[in-house]
């Protein structure tokens, strides 16, 4: 039996694939890396919503294209490969996701009938529910929010921010209220923007089912480890497919060096680690929507074993590459940063597994 994406998935993500292949080339990610070209990544955001992205995961009812996560999955690895300077994973997964698990009919309604219309955009703050640091402390209280959270992710064009506190309540802040403080995080990673954000009776808008249940972020999370890991998959294919095309043509001693032992064992070993991604990647898309009981397990299993499979094959390619592998000219920083950081985001591995083995009464 043959597991894979249908024609359907392959074919958005081809043409996701294929339209950063146009105009969102190495040249272009180090100019808007490196000079933060609003500019151009505000087309980039336009053209690439114009694919239908932003309305993936909203029902049909909603103006949107009621796929299932497998598909916003077969995207992730695109945009991964392509190292997209894009919002998706919060704005475009957890968003749609915590409002349709957690929102009552009204509030459904208004937000996804915004979203499908690109009118309203989803930055992500859930880091007090799953990984909160002393100094944050997210509060709601009589339709206020007051406190810091950090690693708030995809705000490059979010006109609300969604928020979490520590037992899984969600809340929806615009920024337009007040009491509002922005501070960008710097990273290793230059492709994506992160915030740190202060607030202080801030209104907000709690989504009514989170106040009883945390099944709303819990699900949202784990939608958006698995989209995580299927960005890493990306980037680590991106990675082994440039360390295989290098090695066919950089010479030492008079011969490529793809025919030294030492270079086939490296590739080889990339590429049988990396085989197997797939599958576990895609099986914890479809069970997301296709198996309520082992959903949770999938997706934890899927972030921390990719997570660590794309380290290996981040610091193997670099290596084949020799001293190049460190250069700028290259580029291949760009994926090596990307997939060190989405290790730790949502989660570290080691937070991961300790959430699978509870999910399992271990």
């Amino acid at each position: 039996m043959h597991f894979g994406l249908s024609d359907d998935q392959i074919f958005f993500q081809d043409n996701v694939k294929k339209f950063l292949e146009d105009n969102a080339p190495l040249d272009i990610i180090k100019e808007i890396s490196n000079s933060d070209d609003s500019i151009i990544k505000s087309d980039l955001h336009k053209g690439i919503v114009n694919l239908g992205i932003n309305n993936i995961l909203i029902p049909e009812e909603n103006g949107g294209l009621g796929l299932d996560l497998l598909f916003a999955t077969a995207v992730a690895q695109s945009l991964g490969e392509g190292i997209a300077t894009l919002p998706f994973t919060g704005s475009y997964v957890m968003a749609p996701i915590s409002i349709r698990y957690g929102a009552n009919d009204k509030q459904k309604n208004l937000y996804l009938d915004a979203m499908s219309k690109n009118t309203i955009n989803f930055g992500i703050g859930f880091s007090e529910f799953f990984g909160s640091r002393d100094e944050s402390n997210i509060v709601f209280s009589k339709n206020t929010v007051t406190g810091k959270t950090y690693f708030v992710i995809d705000t490059d064009y979010a006109s609300h921010i969604m928020l979490s506190d520590s037992k899984g309540q969600i809340g929806i802040v615009s920024l337009e209220s007040c009491g509002i403080e922005m501070t960008d995080l710097i990273t290793i990673d230059k492709t994506r923007i992160f915030k740190e954000m202060s607030f202080k009776n801030t209104d907000i808008d709690i989504l009514e089912k989170t106040i009883k249940s945390s099944e709303s972020i819990s699900n949202a999370i784990d939608a958006g480890r698995i989209v995580t890991a299927a960005d890493s998959l990306g980037a680590s294919k991106a990675m082994l497919d440039k360390a295989v095309e290098y090695s066919k043509e950089r010479k030492q001693f008079n011969r490529v060096i793809g025919s030294f032992q030492a270079v086939k064992h490296m590739c080889a070993e990339m590429a049988s680690e990396l085989e197997p991604c797939y599958s576990l990647v895609w099986h914890a898309a479809h069970s997301f929507d296709n198996n309520e009981e082992n959903k949770k397990l999938m997706a934890c299993h899927a972030k921390s074993h990719v997570s660590d499979v794309s380290k290996m094959i981040s610091k193997k390619a670099t290596e084949v590459h020799g001293g190049m592998g460190f250069t700028d000219l290259l580029g291949l920083h760009f994926w090596f940063k990307r997939i060190g950081l989405n290790r730790h985001l949502l989660g570290s591995p080691e937070i991961v597994r300790e959430e699978a083995a509870l999910a399992q009464n271990l």
